[in-house]
């Protein structure tokens, strides 16, 4: 069975059955492989990916319920000649370790940036607290979605 998705403002046809989740299709079909397959239960993040600039966790999302999205992962934001705001502060504050968990991250963040675009600390904490990093860069994480937010705004005025 085919299954139509709008992926980073592209429509794909994807070969799968209803109840596959997001993310399968996403890497297996599409071969967009930023968003990672960490615990398969909604519950670490790194499978975060964009549906209507809502984040959500893809390894549990049926890709029947997003026919009528638009969805978006890491590799939607930004390309390596013009990165998003958001990926180039996750390089100067060196926000990566390993990097399984960074396209949740950004993602998480962007959904935060997106409703909020001048977060506090505590909120930026409080929307990546579902994410997890097991290589502990987390405060450097909270710098770089706080310096991304600020050169928002510098080039907004």
């Amino acid at each position: 069975m085919a299954i139509n998705l709008r992926v980073n403002g592209t429509s794909r046809s994807v070969p799968a059955e209803p109840d596959t989740p997001l993310l399968y299709a996403l890497r297996n079909d599409l071969e967009l492989n930023g968003a990672k397959f960490g615990c398969g239960l909604a519950q670490c993040g790194a499978c975060t990916v964009l549906v209507d600039g809502k984040a959500v966790r893809s390894c549990v999302t049926p890709i029947s319920t997003v026919t009528t999205n638009e969805i978006t992962t890491i590799e939607g934001l930004g390309s390596p000649s013009k990165l998003h705001p958001l990926q180039q502060a996750f390089i100067d504050e060196q926000a990566a370790q390993c990097g399984y968990c960074i396209s949740g991250m950004i993602m998480s963040a962007k959904e935060l940036l997106d409703r909020n675009p001048r977060p506090s600390e505590r909120d930026v904490r409080a929307a990546l607290a579902g994410n997890l990093c097991r290589c502990g860069t987390h405060n450097r994480i909270v710098r770089a979605v706080l310096r991304a937010a600020q050169a928002s705004w510098r080039t907004r005025t």
